[in-house]
């Protein structure tokens, strides 16, 4: 019979992680100036958004909940990678790497949900233009982002709770960071009802999202064929550093997807460290 700690390991080990001997500082002092950099970057949007009071509309308040929300995210991701980076065991006990889970996946889904109401805006700004004001109320905003935040935090984190149930036959994360299907690839049990609830929160939260975003950007163009060519150049200027970073997030989305089986956790971070440039392209235009 397996002991009790078999089954439910106290730590998890990352195998990713190579041996770069002296270079690990390297690596270390860049990744930390990169994370500074973002965090520094996020904290100047914020800062700009809550001060100046001409930028209190709907779409400075989304761009500022990116920012929030990358700060969030990359709080969750890189003290935990820094500290990795220098460590010779790559050991995250089991409470933090679940904690580190559900950051990164709210994270995650935060910042598409997010991207689907920018989205929405943009609609009813370049397609309804005559009801913008009396549609994207400051009470439609908050209620907006406040569903973008709760279920999202919801979803993933009745996901996780099944997750956390399993008993565990191994503690080997081929991962860079703490990732839900690794971790329920090493349960003892039978884990359908997880793949399920997996499915379901992804579908709900990543893609339908997505497509929605795809399906408001279509009618935008739409409207924008049948439009004089100055409407046209006021809408892309209007559009074009959303479409910047949701182009981004789905490139990461999908990279990180695709090589599921072979796991890779370089989109992810790529995302983290150009979140704050891209935000900043919102200022430019």
């Amino acid at each position: 019979m397996k002991s009790n700690n078999s089954l439910n390991p106290l730590y998890f080990q990352f195998t990713l992680f190579a041996d770069f001997g002296p270079l690990r500082y390297l690596f270390f002092s860049l990744c930390l100036l990169l994370y500074m950099t973002a965090v520094c970057a996020n904290v100047v949007i914020i800062l700009t958004v809550c001060l100046e009071k001409s930028l209190h509309q709907p779409m400075y308040i989304f761009i500022c909940c990116l920012s929030f929300n990358s700060l969030y995210g990359s709080a969750g991701f890189f003290p935990r990678f820094l500290m990795d980076i220098l460590s010779d065991t790559h050991l995250i006990s089991r409470p933090l790497c679940f904690i580190q889970m559900y950051v990164i996946y709210t994270y995650a889904s935060c910042e598409v949900t997010i991207l689907s109401i920018m989205a929405y805006d943009r609609f009813v700004a370049i397609c309804q233009p005559l009801h913008y004001h009396s549609k994207m109320t400051f009470k439609m905003v908050t209620h907006l982002v406040i569903f973008a935040v709760l279920y999202p935090a919801f979803a993933v984190g009745f996901c996780l709770f099944l997750t956390v149930r399993l008993p565990l036959c191994g503690n080997k994360l081929n991962r860079l960071f703490c990732s839900n299907w690794p971790v329920v690839q090493l349960s003892c049990v039978d884990t359908t009802l997880n793949n399920i609830a997996g499915q379901f929160v992804t579908i709900t939260t990543v893609f339908i999202p997505l497509f929605f975003v795809l399906y408001t950007y279509l009618r935008i163009l739409i409207v924008c064929r049948r439009s004089s060519s100055e409407f046209r150049g006021k809408a892309l200027q209007t559009c074009l550093p959303h479409i910047v970073t949701f182009m981004t997030y789905s490139f990461s989305l999908f990279c990180e997807l695709s090589v599921y089986p072979q796991p890779q956790s370089f989109p992810i971070t790529y995302y983290m460290l150009c979140h704050s440039w891209h935000s900043c392209l919102f200022f430019s235009f």
